[in-house]
């Protein structure tokens, strides 16, 4: 018996018609709405910093990428609930907490790629030629070959 997949379908169609989706799709823009309002009311430079993580019963969890930044805005504390208890959506909200999460993605610096021209490189090999000392020799040799292969 041979598996035949479902015809696809629209991705406008699926979020109207199964439910975990629609429910998933409706938080993730109640989240989106939640994030644009507490970014209207924070400094610019602490924006990039604070992310809408839950509002349920009053309580508003933030996660904040920097232990500094959470530390500013513990200091705003009470001024940032009052500002969001003004709004409509932050009516009944009782409490602000915050949690350091660092991103969990890695900045790695960009990886380096040595590009010697195929004269570079035989400069550098014909100086290795003339080197007595053999650690500095083979740095040498290795480095001619990384211009060889990348020319």
């Amino acid at each position: 018996m041979a598996f035949r997949p479902l015809p696809a379908r629209a991705p406008a169609a699926l979020l109207r018609e199964v439910k975990p989706l629609k429910t998933l799709f409706n938080q993730a823009q109640r989240i989106e709405r939640l994030q644009q309002l507490v970014a209207s009311q924070l400094q610019p430079a602490a924006r990039e910093h604070c992310l809408v993580a839950s509002w349920r019963e009053g309580c508003l969890l933030l996660i904040i990428t920097d232990g500094h930044w959470a530390t500013r805005l513990r200091y705003q504390q009470k001024r940032l609930l009052k500002q969001l208890q003004a709004l409509e959506e932050f009516a009944t909200l009782t409490k602000i907490l915050f949690k350091v999460q660092p991103p969990t993605v890695e900045m790695r610096a960009a990886s380096r790629t040595i590009s010697l021209s195929s004269s570079a490189a035989e400069n550098i090999q014909a100086t290795a030629e003339g080197i007595t000392d053999p650690k500095l020799k083979a740095a040498l040799e290795r480095l001619a070959k990384h211009g060889q292969s990348g020319s």
